[in-house]
């Protein structure tokens, strides 16, 4: 007697554990029990909790915060209650002028947030990018800065930059030098160019000892005299040590040995700079 009460309590609990289940399963359908509706929280809040099914099974404490998902413990409806959405960035602004005339210096650029990141969503890139720069115009319109040793150089994209604003310098356009290109073999540089990793300046990493670099002279870092940029090692023999320095790090430096000027760089894009 005893065994068949203990057989048919067993029995009659099943039943009633599937039953429950059962009715879990239509209350979690249903949207009851736990349901994020109207009630997503930013971040991790203790206080965004419901009682109910979760998205990965089982019944019990579940949250309606940004960092359920992460710690697993979302209610069933979260997804679709309180869909993920990433940070929404505009498109960089044009690169200012730099911060100071007639020296290396740097330009910065920026963008701004359109949307901020929700319920979990990718978090926002950066705002702010910087870049070595070096202007030959003061604020007064004065042609300045042709007279620097070593050779200042940095990346080739500023050249195109540089470009897009010789309207609003004392080049104009139909009357531009077509500019001329030198090579260097590399001699030293310091290990501060290989350190470097700020995404301005990580183009310092490309710098090797014993590699030919292209380095383009261009209006308006060309004197509009003597048509040659400083420190392109002009009447200088292949012999003769030269020194040049990377605008956006001052301890980024070495020296070269001129190979040749030619009409037009041809260069790998990693090994073909400016003066600037």
């Amino acid at each position: 007697m005893s065994g068949s009460s203990r057989r048919g309590g067993t029995v009659m609990g099943g039943a009633a554990l599937s039953g429950a289940l059962w009715l879990g399963l239509l209350w979690a359908g249903s949207g009851a029990g736990g349901s994020c509706s109207g009630r997503c929280c930013e971040g991790r809040d203790a206080a965004c909790v419901g009682e109910g099914w979760r998205e990965g099974g089982g019944y019990g404490t579940c949250y309606c915060d940004g960092g359920c998902r992460r710690a697993g413990d979302c209610c069933h409806d979260h997804g679709q209650a309180c869909p993920a959405l990433p940070c929404a960035v505009g498109e960089w602004s044009h690169w200012s002028g730099c911060a100071e005339q007639c020296q290396p210096d740097l330009r910065i650029r920026r963008r701004y947030v359109q949307q901020e990141p929700r319920n979990g969503g990718e978090p926002c890139p950066a705002l702010e990018e910087k870049a070595g720069c070096l202007e030959y115009l003061t604020y007064q319109g004065e042609d300045c800065g042709h007279e620097h040793v070593p050779a200042f150089i940095t990346t080739s994209e500023y050249g195109k930059e540089r470009k897009q604003q010789a309207p609003s310098s004392l080049w104009p356009s139909d009357k531009e030098e077509a500019g001329y290109c030198v090579e260097f073999k590399t001699e030293s540089l310091s290990q501060h160019c290989a350190l470097e990793n700020r995404p301005y300046a990580r183009w310092m990493q490309y710098l090797r000892v014993g590699y030919t670099v292209c380095v383009a002279c261009q209006p308006p870092a060309m004197n509009a005299d003597t048509h040659r940029c400083s420190g392109d090692g002009h009447n200088a023999d292949g012999g003769k040590i030269l020194h040049w320095e990377a605008v956006g790090n001052s301890q980024c430096q070495g020296t070269w040995k001129k190979i040749r000027q030619l009409e037009h760089c041809s260069c790998p894009l990693v090994h073909s700079f400016i003066f600037t």
